[in-house]
């Protein structure tokens, strides 16, 4: 299907206010401040009633509207195929939303096969909603956004996502690539949101070791249209299991990619 087809704006706008309702919904279901109220998965994974409930809503307001589409979950894995397939994480930033934090989201991508077209990641604790169309561009709250122009190193912002799954000197030794080139370190526990971040120009660059596609589904349309450099994530695992993800600026993506050791092509 062409990027810039009626059918996908059409899913496009369907799915911006698919999640907003979704959005509404976990801002009403959202914990106070304070300790987690949370059930744990695994070393710092943590899954709350929110993830299911707006995961089922999505779901059954995307069937209704295109019952031909696939349809993919965190929580609930493939339930239905399609050669366009929606993917979603509920509540990506889970440990922040949890306790009461601001920084979380809903995001909800498209694929057609295995190429992401488009894309919407909103951030209701923020007020903040990214959009990005393959061929059409990116967008927050609806205005144009692009990659930082950011070369030199010691002026970057880069984060790094943590995670459980990784061993801990993997870790250490990417943070300390990252620093030893002067950059500033980050780490804000929501992938989504860091890869809308890099689309945005917020930050400079971002590395995860090991993510899922639902936490990048909706990202990688936004930093395709942002002008953004990203590794090949889909072709090097992501599309079946947790993979690794470099996404930068144009300008500093080389070096980046020299220091923390994950190719780009």
């Amino acid at each position: 299907m062409p990027y810039a087809s009626p059918a996908l704006e059409c899913r496009l706008e369907a799915a911006k206010a698919v999640v907003h309702d979704a959005a509404r919904l976990a801002m009403s279901m959202r914990p106070p401040p304070g300790g987690p109220e949370a059930q744990l998965k695994s070393a710092q994974d943590w899954l709350t009633e929110t993830d299911g409930a707006v995961e089922a809503f999505i779901a059954r307001r995307m069937q209704a509207m295109f019952p031909d589409d696939g349809f993919q979950g965190e929580e609930g894995g493939m339930t239905r195929t399609g050669s366009l397939r929606w993917v979603v994480d509920p509540i990506d930033g889970t440990s922040n939303y949890a306790r009461g934090r601001s920084r979380w989201c809903v995001s909800l991508g498209l694929l057609d096969g295995d190429d992401p077209v488009a894309g919407v990641i909103e951030a209701p604790a923020l007020g903040e909603v990214y959009t990005a169309q393959r061929g059409v561009g990116a967008f927050l709250n609806g205005k144009p956004i692009q990659a930082s122009p950011i070369a030199d190193p010691t002026r970057a912002m880069i984060e790094m996502g943590w995670s459980g799954r990784v061993p801990k000197p993997v870790f250490m030794e990417k943070m300390d690539a990252i620093m030893a080139l002067g950059a500033m370190p980050r780490s804000g526990g929501c992938g989504a949101l860091a890869l809308a971040d890099v689309a945005s120009g917020r930050l400079d660059g971002y590395v995860e070791i090991v993510i899922n596609l639902w936490d990048v589904a909706a990202a990688l349309p936004l930093l395709a249209e942002a002008g953004a450099c990203v590794s090949p994530f889909l072709r090097d695992g992501g599309l079946t299991g947790g993979a690794t993800i470099l996404a930068a600026n144009p300008h500093i993506a080389s070096t980046l990619s020299h220091a923390v050791g994950i190719a780009l092509t």
